[in-house]
């Protein structure tokens, strides 16, 4: 936007001094400015004799100016031939026309610009997501051709320095117009993108009835209802999740999470839910029924993840064959956050032992169901610095076998039974017995298990 003032001072008047705009009182625009200074120049063409009288003559040859200016912006500015969208072109023609009856009625006697169209236009190429840039310089492109056209409506040399002025004004005038309704327009529809995906987001994690036209509706518009689609949940958060109570922080994890998909061929749906970053990623499970599926989602999804350093957790959930499963994929993914650590920081559902998924599942509730031996023995083995819990375990992962657990833990076989009536003593449970080893380790477990 180059609104050449020409050391003109225009900050002294109003609104209520341009009769073509609301009256605002003592508050000064940008538009009161640009139009101040459109006004003049008109004043000066009529000072010079060229208006009204040009009018007629411009009139003559508008049509023709208006294809060859057209003409012009196609061959020197490429976005507009480029453009896959079929409204561009004749949306360019209508607007270079336009422009042309506004200046012709200018010229013709009016001193009061109405440039409405040009914020429509401005507003409808901000909703087809055509660039601002080649707007712009089409009406650069257009003052050469424009000037010319008037200076040949012109009778002598009086007038035209004032058209040269009248043009840039002119120009500078419906650039600026149209910038700042591009840029209001894009927010709006940022705006607005936003809060619909966010509403597709929450929708999606909370679940929905089949039976909600208006919810279908919405899943359809949005691609949601495709055959043969599979969808994951993913759940990321540092290790501090205190830090997610930083609004920066949280957008900067929510960033990286996207960068971490970029590279990948999938479609991902990104938010923040309950204090963590979630994203909804799907992608088309196979063609046709004919076809190959592809590999399991989570598995393409998870080494991603590890690229978002070693102070993020992720938890990835299984395959979810369609959305009405998508709150199940959640709570997957919450489960494998659960089980992700600094030491394993991105955990899929799939992969979590089924005795650590058991104890995850029952949370809470198996810490009323506990046998009565169960702190006795917790207390016994922090006595012993967790020795006879090491013991369990290595008894257990060798089968069974005192030779192979006394190696293991590099000690005598003898200190393995002397441990192993120690907590026959504590529990009155017999370890070396499946059953009693099994009770064992499950205590143990869901004390370590407890927060």
């Amino acid at each position: 936007m180059n609104i050449d003032l020409e050391g003109r001072d225009y900050r002294q008047k109003s609104c209520a001094q341009s009769p073509s705009l609301p009256n605002f009182g003592l508050y000064y625009c940008v538009d009161c400015t640009i139009m101040a200074i459109l006004t003049e120049s008109l004043r000066k063409l009529s000072q010079k004799g060229f208006r009204p009288a040009a009018a007629a003559r411009l009139a003559a040859s508008l049509d023709t100016i208006a294809g060859s200016l057209t003409a012009a912006i196609r061959d020197e500015i490429p976005a507009f031939t480029a453009s896959g969208n079929p409204d561009v072109l004749p949306q360019l023609d209508a607007h270079a026309l336009d422009h042309l009856t506004e200046i012709h009625r200018l010229i013709g006697g009016s001193m009061q610009p109405q440039l409405e169209f040009v914020r429509r236009h401005a507003a409808r190429r901000a909703e087809q997501h055509f660039p601002l840039e080649a707007t712009l310089e089409a009406y650069r492109c257009s003052q050469r051709m424009v000037t010319a056209w008037m200076r040949h409506a012109a009778t002598g040399p009086d007038a035209l320095e004032a058209i040269d002025e009248f043009v840039r004004d002119y120009v500078n005038t419906v650039s600026t117009m149209a910038t700042a309704e591009y840029v209001k327009r894009t927010r709006q529809l940022s705006e607005a993108e936003a809060d619909r995906r966010s509403q597709l987001l929450n929708l999606l994690l909370a679940g929905y009835d089949e039976s909600d036209s208006r919810v279908a509706r919405l899943l359809r518009g949005a691609g949601y209802l495709e055959q043969r689609q599979a969808y994951c949940v993913v759940l990321t958060r540092p290790v501090n999740l205190q830090e997610m109570d930083r609004p920066p922080r949280a957008n900067r994890l929510l960033a990286a999470v996207r960068d971490a998909f970029s590279s990948l061929n999938l479609r991902a749906l990104y938010g923040l839910h309950n204090n963590h970053v979630v994203a909804i990623v799907s992608i088309t499970r196979r063609l046709s029924g004919w076809t190959q599926p592809e590999a399991a989602l989570a598995k393409r999804i998870a080494w991603p993840l590890l690229s978002l350093g070693n102070s993020v957790l992720a938890g990835v959930s299984a395959d979810a064959p369609s959305t009405a499963l998508i709150p199940k994929a959640l709570r997957e993914a919450e489960l494998a956050l659960d089980a992700a650590s600094a030491r394993e920081r991105v955990v899929s559902y799939a992969d979590i032992p089924l005795r650590k998924l058991l104890l995850n599942l029952a949370e809470d509730k198996v810490q009323s169901a506990l046998p009565g031996w169960t702190r006795e023995l917790i207390r016994a083995d922090r006595k012993s610095r967790g020795k006879l819990s090491v013991t369990l375990r290595s008894y257990g992962d060798a089968d069974m076998n005192v030779l192979k657990a006394a190696k293991s833990l590099k000690v005598h076989p003898n200190t393995i039974y002397a441990r192993m009536q120690k907590i026959r003593d504590i529990t009155g449970q017999d370890p070396t017995r499946f059953n009693a080893l099994n009770e064992l380790l499950l205590a143990l477990d869901c004390v370590r298990e407890q927060p």
